[in-house]
């Protein structure tokens, strides 16, 4: 069965309004032209990283400790006799934009969901930013802003009221309502069409609309599963160029999952690649391309997409496995209606 078609448990909204502190002065807010992180910038695994066995990692990082903003540990979820997270391990360092990659079925939407406290967590620990998600889970919810991969945007709105609804969910206080809503649309780019219906924005403005919606509440931490599915690339790179700005900007921790190797490469300061519920290889895109352009030796020039076929194969061999299909049928529609 696929862990994207199983129902949520709680389906409560998971932003709204953050504390008042910020990530502090060690997080990547300059990253080079293109989104990746400047040559001199820590990166790379620390002790929270625990991947397992046979796991590519890259050495601890240089410079000065930064705080986690997620920490997961031996996460394990199931749904039935089929196990979608198997012991996961990770952290997440406040500031950075983290790649969560992975085929379908590989357990990355599970693993959101039990960060976003959109699903329960049965077995191991999940943090963000200290916080508990299982004992304290309305904290958490006040310091993310969530993109789902399904559409969230209410076609028969126009895209103010779009936002302001999100608002009013997030307990925005009214006097700072309508400032807020204006400050989210210009960051993505929306404010000389926010008072137009969202049915007659493309794809990519309505993914632009997801994100003023998960800014509102000034979160710590933007979680987008998939953002650019079902975007033609001169749409991916526009929604790209405005979580970026946002990010610089604002400081704030970004994790991302996508099936678009050539985003991770050029936007994650790091990546994980999951497969089979569990992380297989860590580190920054360079630092995994050159691992195996090492093992492949003969001049080789190896993508991140190699890596990732490396990693988790052809994919054939799982088919059978079920949820497949499902996978495959709601990433169409998401597509189709974003296109």
């Amino acid at each position: 069965m696929s862990d994207d078609d199983q129902p949520q448990e709680d389906t409560t909204p998971v932003t709204g309004p953050r504390d008042a502190d910020r990530p502090g002065e060690d997080v990547l807010t300059d990253p080079r032209p293109g989104g990746r992180p400047r040559e001199d910038a820590p990166t790379g695994s620390h002790d929270g990283d625990r991947p397992g066995e046979g796991v590519l990692t890259e050495p601890g990082p240089g410079g000065r400790a930064r705080e986690d903003a997620v920490t997961v540990t031996g996460l394990r979820y199931a749904f039935g006799g089929t196990t979608a997270v198997d012991g996961l391990d990770l952290t997440v360092t406040s500031g950075e934009v983290f790649g969560l990659l992975g085929p379908n079925g590989a357990g990355k939407t599970t693993a959101i969901r039990c960060v976003t406290t959109l699903l329960p967590v049965p077995a191991g620990m999940v943090r963000v930013f200290g916080h508990d998600v299982t004992t304290d889970k309305m904290a958490v919810r006040r310091l993310l802003g969530y993109v789902p991969q399904q559409l969230s945007a209410d076609a028969g709105l126009t895209g103010r009221e779009n936002v302001a609804l999100f608002a009013r969910v997030f307990d925005v206080p009214r006097r700072e309502r309508a400032a807020r809503v204006a400050q989210a649309l210009e960051a993505v780019g929306l404010a000389e069409v926010a008072d137009r219906m969202a049915g007659t924005y493309s794809g990519g403005m309505v993914r632009r609309l997801e994100l003023a919606q998960a800014l509102i509440s000034s979160p710590r931490l933007l979680i987008l599963d998939e953002p650019t599915i079902g975007l033609d690339p001169i749409a991916r790179t526009g929604v790209w160029d405005h979580i970026m700005a946002v990010r610089a900007a604002s400081g704030m921790t970004v994790l991302v999952t996508t099936h678009y190797m050539d985003e991770a490469d050029q936007y994650c300061d790091r990546v994980a690649l999951m497969h089979q519920g569990r992380v297989r290889a860590l580190g920054t895109p360079r630092r995994l391309t050159d691992d195996l352009r090492a093992r492949l030796g003969d001049g080789a020039s190896p993508t991140l997409e190699d890596v990732f076929r490396d990693v988790a194969g052809s994919g054939l061999d799982d088919l059978d496995k079920g949820g497949e299909f499902r996978d495959v049928r709601r990433t169409r529609r998401t597509a189709a209606r974003v296109g």
